[in-house]
């Protein structure tokens, strides 16, 4: 009986270890990852060690493991999918046992609490120690950088719990909410990530409509469009001609001082864009004839489909709302992975659930950075200040945490969510989850059918000739009517 009992622990013991094992080979590689993809983006620097050297340092490596957990919150469920998908197909089969179900909710419950980590603690202190030079009179160094950093570390978690405080205490008074108030660690850290996690819903539901019709105009930028009634010489020849008529004035402002400043910056930045244009009319030139005939329109049409399942899907989920509570997203806390398929069509249907996950955090990412509010943030390679760096880190780990939710709220998935992600207070409200579909659907649907109307629009008025017949903006003078740098007259 003892020995058997020695074998049980020692069992359990090798799986823990496997598991633990598992995990951080997993996130090395994530965190590899995220250390290549800032690195590029990020601002060089002189190699001289100071201290701000090392508050930067700091901070890139406090960045990076916010983007590794991102990641990990993105691969959560499709990895689960997987999973459950792997051991229905081999349940017997002695290379996989490693793959079960307590490493699954071990990986769910590991990227909540280091979501909660990351969002509440680790970017704000890289964005304060970045910040920090050291109360007034005390002395310079790393030392009073850290001090001046935890110290408004203190205040903002004091603001936070105190308003989250008072917010529960006027939605919910009766007694037991009350005697909740004073729970830290089972009643606040859930329901301010529970909180935070519905903002990240409606931050998803703001950015992904319109990044799913933004990928169309990205992939357009990225391909080669094919060549329909243009003449791809003549626009060429005519880029030619506004190019050289440019030089000519940009060269003709440098002996006038009247014309120099905001004038010759507006004639080189015109310069720089006919350039562009002229770039990409020659790589159109240049393709061939399958790029610009066969690869073209499939990517389209993959996107076009992609997009029209996923707006189809979610119809198919209201229905299931409205007459099946089941379909409600839940917690489950269940440790029996690859007991049942949660696909009606099995393998097939979870890879498609799996590649519209991905599709739809693509589309949100490309929405997000789309979006006016947010275009200060958008990165650039090798110029991007480490204040920028955090807040893209800080917006794609909102966003991240929130896909698998808004992937069970739409209906994409029908996998329950695991550890704390199940655990949020408004995923029971059907109204809330009701008109969370509604809203996705209708401002979806909206925008594609905006961007194909003005995308034909534009395709015909280009076939017909139309669009030659606009008023050229030039760049002017401050003063209208008097001459310009060639020599000739200026007219309204």
């Amino acid at each position: 009986m003892e020995e058997d009992d020695v074998t049980i622990r020692e069992q359990n013991f090798h799986s823990q270890v496997r598991e633990y094992i598992i995990c951080f080979l997993l996130f090395a590689v994530l965190y590899i990852v995220s250390y290549c993809i800032i690195t590029r983006y990020k601002r060089k620097t002189d190699d001289h060690e100071d201290e701000d050297a090392v508050v930067n340092r700091i901070s890139l490596y406090l960045c990076t493991f916010t983007l590794a957990v991102s990641g990990g919150a993105v691969f959560l469920l499709p990895f689960s999918i997987i999973s459950n998908e792997i051991l229905l197909s081999f349940p017997k089969n002695y290379y996989i046992q490693w793959l079960n179900g307590s490493l699954i909710h071990g990986l769910w419950n590991l990227v909540s609490l280091f979501s909660n980590l990351c969002l509440f603690v680790l970017m704000p202190f890289a964005y304060f120690f970045l910040e920090s030079e050291g109360f007034a009179g005390s002395k310079k160094g790393i030392k009073a950088r850290i001090l001046e950093t935890f110290v408004m570390l203190f205040l903002l978690a004091l603001l936070i719990l105190g308003i989250v405080w008072v917010a529960s205490a006027l939605i919910d008074n009766d007694a037991a909410s009350m005697e909740s108030l004073y729970d830290l660690w089972e009643f606040y850290l859930p329901y301010l990530y529970s909180c935070i996690s519905l903002m990240g819903g409606l931050l998803l539901l703001m950015c992904t409509p319109v990044g799913l019709s933004r990928m169309f105009t990205v992939m357009g930028q990225l391909l080669v469009k094919p060549t329909i009634l243009e003449d791809l010489d003549e626009q060429i020849y005519c880029i030619h001609l506004q190019e050289e008529a440019l030089q000519r004035r940009l060269n003709g402002s440098s002996t006038h001082t009247y014309t120099r400043g905001s004038f010759t910056h507006q004639l080189n930045k015109e310069l720089d864009n006919i350039r562009n244009q002229r770039n990409k009319l020659e790589r159109r030139k240049k393709a061939s004839g399958w790029e610009k005939n066969l690869l073209y329109p499939i990517v389209m049409l993959i996107l076009l489909t992609g997009t029209t399942i996923s707006v189809l899907m979610v119809a198919l989920n209201i229905l299931y709302l409205l007459v099946d509570e089941t379909a409600m997203p839940k917690g489950s806390t269940d440790r029996g992975i690859g007991n049942t398929s949660l696909s009606t069509f099995g393998v097939a249907q979870a890879a498609l659930e799996i590649i519209l996950m991905f599709y739809l955090m693509v589309s949100s990412v490309v929405g997000f950075y789309s979006l006016r509010v947010f275009e200060v943030l958008t990165p650039r390679k090798d110029d991007t200040t480490m204040t920028t760096i955090i807040g893209c880190c800080v917006s794609i780990l909102v966003l991240s945490s929130a896909l698998p939710v808004m992937s069970r709220t739409l209906g994409i998935t029908r996998f329950d969510l695991l550890g704390d992600f199940g655990r949020f207070n408004w995923l029971g409200n059907f109204y809330i989850v009701l008109s969370y579909n509604l809203l996705f659907a209708v401002v979806t649907t909206l925008c594609l059918v905006r961007k194909f109307t003005s995308a034909v629009r534009e395709e015909l008025l280009k076939a017909l000739g139309l669009d030659k017949l606009q008023l050229s903006n030039s760049p002017t003078d401050p003063e209208s009517g008097k001459l310009s740098a060639n020599g000739h007259q200026k007219t309204l």
